[in-house]
């Protein structure tokens, strides 16, 4: 019975994340839940499939390892911050004008994406939608 409640609390955690943020939970989830049920068995599953998604989604797009890169990369091209009223968020959507938007370097391999400065932070940004994707503080 509680192996069904905690199927269901992830089903609907899922559901209520936006594709981004989904994308680390899910990989976190997976990886934790194979390493979980590999040490203990199938409640193992559940407990690392737990802890594994909210790793995950803490890690975001860029990951650990790229993330500090990416934040003096961004720093050290001194763009423009633009003044977004109060705290700047993932799934925020950033205004048509004012707002403008950079190729991120091949070598974070995050094709599809730009970035931006907002309130001094470097985030990240879905071009056609201005969503906000990752804050990189």
């Amino acid at each position: 019975m509680t192996l069904k409640i905690l199927a269901a609390a992830s089903a609907l955690v899922l559901a209520s994340l936006g594709p981004v943020q989904a994308q680390g939970l899910v990989q976190g989830a997976q990886e934790g839940a194979a390493r979980g049920e590999l040490a203990a068995g199938p409640l193992g599953a559940v407990v690392g499939g737990a802890i594994g998604a909210a790793v995950g989604t803490a890690n975001g797009i860029l990951g650990v390892d790229r993330r500090e890169r990416f934040r003096i990369y961004a720093s050290a091209e001194r763009r423009p911050s633009y003044a977004y009223p109060g705290t700047v968020r993932v799934g925020a959507v950033l205004p048509e004008d004012g707002v403008v938007y950079y190729d991120v370097p091949s070598e974070f391999a995050l094709k599809g994406y730009n970035y931006t400065i907002v309130n001094d932070h470097p985030v990240l940004v879905e071009p056609g939608t201005r969503r906000v994707v990752e804050v990189i503080d």
